[in-house]
């Protein structure tokens, strides 16, 4: 192993057998994954509760990844019911959404860990997200909770080259953040939308496409895949199948963006248009 990681490795074990005890917040990524098998390996199962938020935001195969992981690691694990549709101030899907989010979860969260013994909680973030537009990071921080790939001084890369190093699965999976997140600021989040995007993405990775979006623009359906997939795409024999599949999930048109998938893309509108 690179001796930068070995020392990276050392320096979040330290950190987190400080800690004790701690509850993390889990949703089966790579950088949650890395965290529960490193404080596993550091505190031992009893002393480690991992807890996975689930609601509409969040799609079926992610939370079967979660449980698979988790029981792969032996981990204590369960999923925890959240409903932050219901809030107003998410639902309407201002810019900070994901602050609404996250303290929604936490506050769900904080009381049920505290039940069982785990007075702190910690995230999956690392220091890569500083760097981005991650008002959900206002919340954690607001609640106490605490990042300790980002204490260990741990960036993406990091996490994925010390993850293939220890044999995690799912090392190299890209990043897949909750359904809301494809939907445009200031368009109210459904259950029906949310449902319709899960829906096209999954057909989509039906055809062979591992990194989709689906986002969802009310009658349109714009859809973001790797500019290298493209062409592959529009052959593809299901794409007239795919079409009739997204209209009767209530869009009108189906469009692919040629600028092709990237990270935040919703957040263009921000830096555009000041939303």
């Amino acid at each position: 192993m690179d001796e930068l990681l070995v020392q990276m490795h050392k320096k979040l074990t330290v950190i987190l057998k400080g800690m004790q005890k701690i509850c993390i917040a889990f949703s089966g990524g790579v950088d949650s994954t890395l965290l529960l098998k490193i404080a596993q390996d550091a505190l031992g199962k009893n002393n480690v509760l991992a807890i996975t938020a689930v609601s509409n935001t969040y799609a079926r195969t992610e939370k079967e990844t979660a449980s698979r992981i988790a029981a792969l690691i032996d981990a204590q694990h369960f999923f925890l019911p959240t409903d932050e549709i219901a809030d107003p101030e998410y639902a309407s899907n201002p810019p900070d959404r994901c602050y609404h989010c996250k303290k929604h979860f936490y506050e769900t969260l904080l009381p049920v860990a505290r039940s069982r013994g785990f007075e702190i909680i910690c995230d999956g973030s690392n220091l890569d997200d500083l760097a981005d537009y991650r008002p959900g990071k206002k919340a954690g921080g607001e609640l106490g909770v605490r990042s300790p790939l980002i204490e260990a001084g741990m960036r993406k890369a990091d996490v994925r080259a010390l993850s293939r190093e220890l044999g995690l699965p799912g090392w190299d999976r890209p990043a897949n953040p909750c359904l809301a997140s494809r939907i445009p600021y200031g368009t109210k989040i459904t259950s029906e939308r949310l449902l319709a995007v899960e829906k096209a993405e999954d057909f989509i990775h039906s055809m062979g496409f591992a990194l989709v979006r689906v986002r969802h623009h009310e009658t349109i359906a714009r859809i973001e895949i790797p500019p290298e997939d493209m062409p592959r795409f529009m052959e593809h024999p299901q794409k007239d199948e795919l079409c009739s599949y997204l209209k009767g999930l209530g869009f009108t048109w189906v469009a692919m963006d040629i600028a092709g998938y990237r990270t935040g893309s919703m957040n263009e509108s921000i830096e555009t248009h000041g939303l």
